[in-house]
């Protein structure tokens, strides 16, 4: 594998911490991010979130879930998830503040507004490397089942752009090829670092 990756959702939990998951399984250099103000997961009502700083170890979020209502988190897959992401990385990162982590080649986005915000947050850095950067998003809902099917859509989208000699002259063939075979839709966006 020699491109770099960045799965990036709003709090880098569910959708991106999958996709993270699967595709470091597969030998990918992988990192993922949320785009969100803090980390938020379903809590006993909507009204009711549980709200970390990012940054937060997720055994801490673990150990905060399971004294508040360990029935609750484990039936509605909250436990099992944050278990995952912890055999992943130690802690959900922020996307605004990764530029520490280097550049990335190709960022996959799981929802229209982080897709905006990443391609924003990209333009408003300084481009020092003028390095290209493929910016995806795959429309993916935010639950357990979608975030699976959206991992695995994932992981047939970055063997295709591996497999290219140039993803920058191929793009527009891998991207309406992947469209018609899945019937999903993709936008996407080349910036610079």
């Amino acid at each position: 594998m020699t491109l770099r990756y960045a799965m990036v959702c709003s709090s880098n939990q569910n959708r991106s911490m999958e996709a993270h998951f699967l595709l470091k399984k597969h030998g990918f250099d992988v990192c993922s991010y949320g785009t969100g103000a803090h980390v938020k997961l379903p809590g006993p009502s909507l009204r009711e979130p549980n709200v970390y700083d990012f940054g937060t170890p997720y055994k801490h979020m673990i150990d905060d879930l399971r004294r508040k209502d360990p029935e609750l988190y484990k039936r509605n897959s909250i436990l099992p998830m944050l278990k995952r992401n912890s055999t992943v990385k130690l802690a959900p990162q922020r996307w605004q503040e990764n530029a520490a982590d280097g550049s990335f080649d190709v960022v996959f986005t799981f929802e229209e507004k982080v897709f905006d915000m990443v391609v924003e947050d990209l333009h408003n850095r300084d481009q020092v490397l003028m390095k290209s950067v493929l910016v995806v998003n795959l429309e993916v809902k935010d639950n357990h089942d979608e975030a699976a099917v959206g991992a695995r859509l994932t992981l047939d989208l970055c063997q295709e752009i591996e497999a290219a000699e140039s993803w920058e002259e191929s793009i527009d063939d891998i991207v309406a090829g992947f469209e018609k075979q899945h019937r999903r839709k993709l936008l996407y966006s080349i910036s610079f670092y």
